[in-house]
């Protein structure tokens, strides 16, 4: 499957050239490669003109390499460029992480932008996310993250690197989503649809789209104050987030069985006698 349009901003040559990649990686590592996504701000919904592309994939090798005293690598990467950051785990790596309540892995499976893919295979992961991926370990990532981006960017809230405000906002709007919908332990991953689904109040929505209009027609937003609103809701949030978390809980009884057994499928699958 592939889901990339003529009207997403994606430019051809350069989808053309991460084709190429993706495709230099399953031939020099020997490996299938059964999802490939857009991560970053092209699929969170808030990219610039100058946004570089983030491909992820997931890869699985071939059955022997998962028998080896030795194994290779969980993570393959191609060389870093301005434009390009094309990199991506083993099935092995993604599933484990998973368990432990990172919900990258689920941004990726649910990606609006897909290089290249199996459903079946994006089907099947994300029904496995339902039943190991815990509230608690999932609010914790994104408070972890909120908080790095926000040690890293807002150090000086009055000269704040202004785009950078997105990858403190994002975290913290999830956290927000997973409290307004108990039911739920993984948020959208669309910088548009969390915002969508939760109360916000209309001086931040209206900071916001301040900012995101600038943003998608400007290469550099800049350094500058932290607008006076969005200010107030982000250390609203963290005060309101540390208090808020859910309170941890074990893994479902047959979490471990059932990460183990789609392990197994997806290296029988993709993994097996070509």
């Amino acid at each position: 499957m592939r889901t990339i349009c003529d009207g997403d901003g994606m430019v051809p040559e350069i989808v053309a050239e991460i084709d190429r990649r993706l495709n230099g990686v399953i031939a020099d590592h020997a490996v299938a490669m059964p999802w490939a996504i857009e991560s970053g701000s092209r699929a969170w919904g808030f990219p610039s003109p100058d946004s570089d592309y983030d491909c992820r994939f997931v890869f699985v090798r071939r059955q022997p390499a998962y028998l080896s005293l030795f194994e290779p690598r969980d993570v393959i990467e191609t060389p870093l460029t301005p434009v390009f950051d094309v990199n991506g785990w083993d099935v092995g790596k993604a599933i484990r992480l998973m368990v432990k309540g990172n919900a990258v892995i689920v941004e990726w499976l649910t990606s609006p932008i897909v290089y290249r893919g199996d459903g079946q295979f994006r089907d099947r992961f994300l029904d496995l996310a339902g039943i190991v991926m815990r509230r608690d370990s999932v609010a914790r990532h994104y408070l972890g993250l909120a908080q790095g981006m926000c040690a890293r960017t807002m150090a000086d809230p009055e000269r704040t690197k202004l785009k950078a405000l997105f990858y403190v906002l994002r975290p913290l709007f999830a956290l927000r989503w997973l409290r307004a919908h108990a039911d739920q332990s993984i948020a959208p991953m669309n910088f548009q649809a969390l915002m969508s689904g939760i109360e916000i109040e209309a001086a931040v929505r209206d900071e916001i789209a301040a900012l995101l209009a600038v943003k998608a027609v400007t290469h550099e937003l800049g350094t500058g104050p932290v607008p006076p609103a969005i200010r107030a809701f982000i250390e609203g949030e963290f005060a309101i987030a540390a208090e808020a978390l859910p309170s941890q809980r074990p893994l479902a009884p047959d979490a471990v069985l059932q990460a183990d057994a789609f392990y197994r499928w997806a290296i029988d699958r993709y993994g097996g006698p070509a």
